[in-house]
C-alpha cells in the first residue's frame, strides 16, 4: 500500500497531511498498530522488500539447470529422435541430461538454503511499535500504518512521516545527491514540494547521521520513492572481480565450443554419416565441452566457504565478496576495538593545570547521562566512571554530536543553575570558546591561553590517551531549547582524558596477517601522537604518518603516490577515508576496509571488501559484504583463509575441467574426422561427461595445500588458457594412443567404443589427483569425499560393461589383455601429466 497513491482514500500525498488525518487514513495511531492487525497487512500488501520476493524459488532453480542453449537444443533433438530415430537412445540421453540437471539443482539448492540462514544471524532489525510496545523486528516485516523509532546510524527501512523529532538530520545522498544531512522536523508541506525539501518526512534507503524520531510508515517496498527509483533505473550491484572472471572463463568457452561443434557437424555431414547421428554427436560434444555444473560447483564452493566461515564467526552476506577477502592484500582500519581492547575508559578528568576535577567529572557526567541522539563508547564510559545524583538536575534540549561539529552540548538544570555543557574534540571545543575559567573561578581570554593548552594536549596525547575538551557558560534561566547559534561564548574548563590498551595478542595477529601477504594499515581520527604512541605499541614503530591535514592538500596522483608506503594515517575526516580507499585501488591494490560507524559508509562502499561488524550502525553493516560477529582482527584472520580456500578449490574445478575433460572431448572431435563410425555415441558422451562431474562436486570439501593460500590470488585467464593447452595435450596424446591400441587389434565398433569409453572416464577421474595441487601427487593428500568419489566413479566404470545395462548403453565386455593394456595407458597418462606439471609451473608464472 502507498498512502501517496491511493486515490480511492486520499488524493494528497502523506506529505502534505497533518498527522493526525495522516493516521487516521491509515487507521493507525501514535502507539502504532496491534501485531493482529500488523500480520494481516503483511499477508495483504506483501513484504517490505524492493524486489518483492525472496531468492528464487526451488522450480525457478530446477528450470534453471536446464536453461542454457546447448542444452536446450540437446533436449529438442532428443524430442525430435523419439519420432525420427532410436526409442531407447533418445530416452537414455534424456535420463541423462535430467539426473545431470538434478545434482546441479540439489546442490546450488543446498548452498541457498545454507546462505539465507547465514543472512537471517546479520539483518537489519527495526525498533518498531506493536500492541504499544517497543520491539525488535526484521525491516521487511514492516507495513504501512506501523510506527518505527529512529537513532543515529539507522537506516530508514521505508517512507515515512515524521511524528516527533529531536535534533533529527538524515543523509539523503543516496536518494537526491545531496552530500550534506538534511535537517528533519514535523509538519505539512505542499503536496508540489520537491522530494529534497521534503523536511517532514524521511526516505527508504537513507539512515540518520543524528539525532531521534518517531515516524510513521506510509509507503513500503516497491512503492516508496527508492523503489521506484530502483525499479526505473533496473538497478543491479556491480560486477565483483570473481564474478568478472566467471564470465571471461565462460566467454572463453563459449569460443572454443561454437567453433568446434560447427567444425565437426558440418565435416560429420560432408563424409555422409546419418545427420541425427552428427547433430547429436555435436552437441553431446558441446555438452562434454561446456563444464555445466560450474555455476553449480561455484554456488557450493561459496555456500560451503561461507558455513565454515561463519565457524570462525564471519558471515558472508555476498557470496562473490569471499573472493574479494581471499584477494586483499591491504587491510585499512580504525585501531578502536578491533586492535585495542575496544573498552575506552576515563583516565581522568583535569583542570588547565593538570589537576584532577571534581567539578569537571560533574558536568561530563551530566553531558554523557542526558545524551540520546548518538550512543557512543565515549558516553558508555563516562557514565561508568562515575555517577552523581541527579535529583537536582534535569535535561532541557540537546544538540546531538555529530562528525562536522565534533561536539555534544548538553542543555541542563543542574542544582537551580541553568547551563549549556559542551565536549568535544578539543580544536571544535576551543572553536567556540572565548574564554578560559581558571580553578579560582577566575577568566582568562582564550586567544592568551592557546599555546599552554595545545601543550597540556600534546603531553596526554604523547602518554596514548584519547584527549578531549569540555567547557559551559551560563544560560537564561527561562530558556528550554538550544540550537547551534548557542554554541558560542563558551568557557573552557579542561581535558577529559580516554584510554583503550592494545589487545595482548594484536601483535601476532598483525604478523599473522603479515605472512598471509595483507598489509595493516590504519586509519584513524585521533592525532598524530596518539596514533603515533599506539602504533608503537602495536609493533607498527618506524611507520610513515600521513595526517587528515597534509591529504587535504594533496592531489590525487599525489596522494596515490603516498599510500603504499604508509601505513598509519592520523587525524582523518571521514570523507577522506574513502580518498584512501581509493588511491589505494588505483595503485593496484585489493583493499579491504573496516569499520562500523556512520562515518565508515563511504569507505565500506568504496573498498573491494567491506568489513563490518555485528554491533555496528544499521548502514555501516548494511552496507559491508562481510559482517564479523566479534570485533576482532583475529576472527578476520580466519575469514581470510577461508577466502582464499573457497577460491582455491573453484579454481581446482576449473583445472579438471580444462584438462583431462577438454582433451578428451577434442581427441573424440578429431577422431570422428577419419573413422568411419562415431568414436562415441551421444548417449556415451553424455554418460562420460556425468561420471567425470561427479567427484568433482566433493571438491568444496578437499583439503588444501599451505601454499595456495599462503599469498592473495586472482582469476588469471591466461594462465588457464596456458593449462588448458598444456594439459589439454597431454590428454589427447593418450587418447590417441587409446585410438592406436584398438584399431591395431581391431576390436568390433561396440568393444572400440567400450576401451575408449573406459580410458576416457577413469583417466579423467585419476587426472583429479594430479591438477589439485602444484605437488606431486603423492604428497598432498586429497579429501575424503573426493578421494571416495573418484573411486566410487573409476569402479562403477570399470563394472558398467558387465552388467544387463551394458546393451542398452551400447558396451561390451573386454578381454583382460584389452583392460591390461588400457591401465597401461592411463598409469603412463597419470605420470605424464604429473612431470608436465612440474615443467608447466616452473615455467608459467602464475
Amino acid at each position: 500500500m502507498n498512502l501517496q497513491t491511493d486515490k480511492s482514500t486520499s488524493p494528497k500525498p502523506f506529505w502534505h497531511q497533518p498527522i493526525k488525518e495522516c493516521l487516521a487514513q491509515l487507521n493507525s495511531t501514535g502507539q502504532g498498530l496491534s501485531q493482529r492487525e500488523a500480520i494481516a497487512r503483511l499477508k495483504r500488501d506483501g513484504a517490505n522488500r524492493l524486489n518483492g520476493k525472496k531468492q528464487t524459488g526451488s522450480w525457478g532453480l530446477l528450470l534453471a539447470q536446464f536453461k542454457s542453449s546447448i542444452i536446450l537444443l540437446l533436449l529438442f533433438a532428443t524430442g525430435i529422435s523419439f519420432y525420427l530415430h532410436d526409442h531407447v537412445d533418445a530416452s537414455i540421453i534424456l535420463t541423462i541430461v535430467l539426473i545431470s540437471g538434478l545434482l546441479g539443482f540439489w546442490q546450488e539448492k543446498g548452498a541457498a538454503d545454507a546462505v539465507e540462514q547465514l543472512l537471517a544471524i546479520v539483518e537489519i532489525k527495526v525498533a518498531v511499535m506493536r500492541d504499544g510496545v517497543e520491539t525488535e523486528l526484521p525491516a521487511d516485516e514492516l507495513v504501512v500504518g506501523d510506527v518505527i523509532v529512529l537513532n543515529a546510524g539507522d537506516i530508514v527501512p521505508a517512507d515515512c512521516l515524521l511524528l516527533k523529532t529531536a535534533n533529527l538530520f538524515v543523509d539523503e545522498a543516496a536518494l537526491t545527491g545531496e552530500s550534506y544531512p538534511a535537517e528533519k522536523i514535523p509538519g505539512v508541506l505542499a503536496a508540489d514540494t520537491p522530494l529534497a525539501q521534503r523536511n517532514n518526512a524521511v526516505w527508504m534507503g537513507t539512515h540518520v547521521e543524528s539525532g531521534s524520531a518517531d515516524a510513521l510508515v506510509a509507503a513500503t517496498g516497491q512503492a516508496t520513492e527508492f523503489g521506484k527509483l530502483s525499479g526505473r533505473l533496473k538497478l543491479k550491484a556491480p560486477e565483483t572481480e570473481f564474478e568478472r572472471g566467471v564470465r571471461r572463463f565462460g566467454y572463453l568457452l563459449m569460443e572454443v565450443t561454437l567453433i568446434l561443434v560447427m567444425i565437426i557437424f558440418a565435416v560429420n555431414v560432408y563424409l555422409h554419416k546419418p545427420v541425427m547421428d552428427s547433430f547429436l554427436f555435436a552437441l553431446a560434444l558441446a555438452v562434454g565441452l561446456t563444464p555445466q555444473l560450474l555455476p553449480a560447483i561455484i554456488s557450493v564452493n561459496l555456500a560451503h566457504g561461507a558455513r565454515r566461515m561463519a565457524a570462525q564467526k564471519v558471515i558472508v552476506k555476498q557470496l562473490a565478496s569471499i573472493e574479494n577477502l581471499g584477494s586483499m592484500n591491504v587491510l585499512c582500519s580504525d585501531k578502536t576495538g578491533t586492535l585495542t581492547e575496544g573498552k575506552v575508559q576515563v583516565q581522568g578528568a583535569f583542570d588547565v593545570l593538570g589537576n584532577s576535577s571534581e567539578r569537571i567529572c560533574r558536568y561530563m557526567y551530566l553531558n554523557a547521562v542526558y545524551e540520546a541522539g548518538f550512543n557512543n563508547p565515549i558516553d558508555t564510559a563516562i557514565r561508568e566512571y562515575k555517577s552523581f545524583d541527579l535529583g537536582n538536575s534535569r535535561k532541557l534540549d540537546e544538540i546531538p554530536y555529530d562528525f562536522y561539529r565534533k561536539r555534544l552540548s548538553m542543555l541542563v538544570v543542574d542544582q537551580g543553575t541553568t547551563l549549556l555543557i559542551s565536549k568535544g574534540a578539543l580544536t571544535n571545543i576551543l572553536a567556540v570558546c572565548s574564554h578560559l575559567e581558571n580553578p579560582d573561578g577566575s577568566l582568562v581570554a582564550i586567544a592568551d591561553v592557546q599555546d599552554s593548552i595545545q601543550q597540556k594536549f600534546q603531553d596526554y596525547s604523547r602518554q596514548g590517551l584519547r584527549t578531549l575538551g569540555l567547557a559551559y557558560k551560563p544560560m537564561d534561566a527561562l530558556q528550554t531549547g538550544i540550537g547551534n547559534h548557542d554554541e558560542t561564548g563558551l568557557r573552557f574548563l579542561g581535558f577529559l582524558t580516554f584510554f583503550d590498551p592494545p589487545k595482548a595478542d594484536c601483535l601476532e595477529t598483525i604478523g599473522q596477517l603479515r605472512q598471509l601477504g595483507v598489509t595493516l594499515k590504519i586509519i584513524t581520527g585521533d592525532n598524530r601522537l596518539v596514533a603515533e604512541t599506539v602504533s608503537k605499541q602495536l609493533g607498527l614503530g618506524g611507520s610513515q604518518i600521513l595526517t587528515g591535514p597534509e591529504i587535504a592538500q594533496m592531489s590525487g596522483p599525489a596522494l596515490m603516490s603516498r599510500v603504499a608506503e604508509v601505513n598509519l594515517f592520523a587525524e582523518i575526516e571521514p570523507n577522506q577515508k574513502e580518498r584512501i580507499i581509493i588511491a589505494l585501488k588505483k595503485a593496484g591494490f585489493v583493499v579491504g576496509y573496516m569499520g562500523d560507524g556512520i562515518n565508515d559508509v563511504s569507505a565500506l562502499h568504496a573498498a573491494d571488501v567491506g568489513i563490518s561488524v555485528d554491533s555496528a550502525a544499521d548502514v555501516a553493516k548494511d552496507t559491508a559484504q562481510i559482517v564479523l560477529l566479534e570485533k576482532n582482527l583475529q576472527v578476520l584472520v580466519g575469514g581470510v583463509k577461508e577466502g582464499r580456500i573457497t577460491f582455491a578449490n573453484t579454481l581446482k574445478y576449473v583445472f579438471m575441467a580444462t584438462s583431462s575433460n577438454f582433451g578428451n572431448m577434442f581427441s573424440m572431435a578429431g577422431a570422428s574426422l577419419f573413422l568411419p563410425f562415431l568414436p562415441l555415441l551421444p548417449k556415451q558422451i553424455l554418460l562420460t561427461n556425468l561420471l567425470t562431474d561427479f567427484p568433482e562436486m566433493t571438491i568444496a570439501s578437499d583439503n588444501l595445500d599451505e601454499e595456495m593460500v599462503s599469498q592473495p590470488r586472482r582469476w588469471d585467464i591466461a594462465f588457464i588458457r596456458k593449462f588448458m593447452v598444456t594439459f589439454g595435450i597431454v590428454s589427447s596424446v593418450f587418447d590417441y594412443m587409446t585410438f592406436g591400441l584398438l584399431l591395431w587389434l581391431d576390436v568390433p565398433v561396440e568393444q572400440f567404443r567400450t576401451g575408449w569409453f573406459l580410458e576416457s572416464v577413469v583417466s579423467a577421474a585419476l587426472i583429479v589427483f594430479v591438477v589439485r595441487s602444484r605437488k606431486p601427487f603423492f604428497k598432498s593428500r586429497p579429501g575424503k569425499y573426493l578421494w571416495v568419489a573418484t573411486l566410487a566413479v573409476v569402479a562403477l566404470t570399470l563394472a558398467l560393461p558387465y552388467t544387463p545395462l551394458a546393451t542398452l548403453i551400447g558396451f561390451q565386455p573386454l578381454s583382460p589383455t584389452l583392460l591390461g593394456l588400457l591401465g597401461l595407458i592411463v598409469a603412463s597418462y597419470i605420470a605424464t601429466a604429473e612431470i608436465a606439471k612440474h615443467i608447466f609451473y616452473r615455467l608459467v608464472r602464475v
